[in-house]
């Protein structure tokens, strides 16, 4: 059964999948704010960041870019490292849970604790590709072709 899994495991189209599951709140909310610009905008307003427009604009670069860039394996220590310095960022800036009361406060706190999961999983994902990459170098070097 474990080899199975390992087998499973090492699909290259497994590994595709889970690049566009790990993203899929990055590049959502992305095309989200991309096809309503102007919720977006309005998003940006409710809390605090001026100018709205183009915080709107940044944010959407932000998610779609490093999503692709973690969803086509190209640089991928970039796209998740700007991931996850965005999540970071949105915790004091959107999710301050210590600041809020009651029920607001405590989905805050949840969520805020979901992202530094995300976080995690972010910097999984790197590793991975660099081992990945390191490895194709290595073989390179010996002589053997590129997978």
């Amino acid at each position: 059964m474990a080899r199975a899994i390992e087998t499973f495991l090492c699909q290259p189209a497994v590994e595709v999948i889970a690049r566009i599951l790990l993203t899929f709140p990055f590049w959502g909310s992305g095309l989200a704010k991309l096809i309503d610009f102007q919720g977006g905008v309005a998003e940006m307003a409710m809390f605090g960041l001026n100018p709205p427009a183009a915080f709107n604009a940044a944010v959407i670069i932000t998610q779609l870019g490093g999503s692709a860039l973690i969803i086509l394996g190209r640089h991928t220590w970039l796209g998740a490292g700007a991931l996850g310095v965005f999540t970071a960022l949105t915790i004091p800036l959107v999710h301050h849970f210590w600041s809020l009361e009651g029920e607001r406060g405590i989905v805050a706190f949840h969520t805020a604790t979901e992202h530094v999961g995300m976080i995690g999983a972010l910097v999984v994902v790197s590793i991975l590709a660099a081992r990945r990459d390191r490895g194709r170098s290595g073989a390179r070097m010996m002589g053997v072709p590129a997978e």
